[in-house]
């Protein structure tokens, strides 16, 4: 049997480079935690590329809120997808609904050609879908390589049963990588379908800052956290993951 890929979603440097010291076997580059991913600079997957030799996703969202974008917002996606594949993206991470929450077709088809056929997940948009087999149908008809779902729900726990329907639905049409909150547990229950070949995990810990001043006056968000801690990668949890994915 294949190995199970391990992803993991990374939004700092830092974290990038202890995914691949870790053991984590593909990464989704994005920014703006807080938002729930965002598309990241140009700059930091240059220089992530001259660092590591680990495959990275990138998400291309143009902004956090819904996943129903303007024509120019569309423009911006294709053109970051365009960019960032120049700069050596592996693959790309993005959903676009419509305003009824039905996978825009047409959008994703166009953002898919813009990739150059470098693979492309269909992130939790399909989550926030109004019709979850219409849309793995119209997903694996754009030709997207996999999903990334929490089984329509906050957390993979919650959305467990949804998830092995939909592998069972999808078979080896399509991958789909359960994602969102997701426990080495999960990876037992859900391998059981005989479909599970990938899982995304953020194996996040939050470590304080190296600042000696944080001005008790100021915030830049509603969480002080953001500001006085580092969003990390932990190892402990890492190991969780492959210990539970080598068995």
């Amino acid at each position: 049997m294949s190995k199970i890929i391990l992803e993991t979603p990374v939004y700092s440097l830092e974290a990038c480079m202890q995914a691949a010291d870790f053991g984590i076997d593909r990464l989704e580059l994005c920014s703006n935690f807080p938002e729930g991913g965002v598309t990241p600079s140009a700059g930091m997957l240059k220089i992530l590329k001259s660092e590591i030799d680990l495959p990275v996703f990138v998400m291309i969202r143009p902004r956090g809120g819904d996943f129903a974008y303007s024509q120019k917002e569309l423009m911006v996606m294709k053109r970051d997808i365009e960019i960032l594949g120049e700069l050596g993206a592996d693959g790309f991470v993005f959903g676009v609904l419509d305003f009824q929450g039905k996978v825009n077709f047409d959008a994703c088809e166009s953002l898919i050609r813009s990739a150059s056929g470098k693979p492309c997940t269909f992130h939790r948009a399909f989550d926030a879908s109004s019709d979850y087999f219409d849309s793995l149908e119209k997903i694996i008809a754009c030709k997207f390589q996999r999903i990334l779902s929490s089984g329509g729900k906050n957390t993979v726990e919650e959305g467990l049963s949804l998830l092995k329907e939909l592998m069972e639905v999808a078979k080896d049409r399509i991958t789909i990588m359960p994602g969102g909150g997701t426990k080495p547990a999960h990876v037992t229950e859900l391998n059981k379908t005989g479909f599970l070949k990938e899982i995304h995990a953020s194996c996040k810990t939050w470590r304080p800052s190296k600042n000696q001043f944080i001005n008790p006056d100021l915030s830049f968000s509603d969480d002080p956290k953001f500001f006085s801690h580092h969003l990390e990668i932990d190892q402990e949890v890492v190991n969780q993951f492959l210990e539970v994915l080598d068995q």
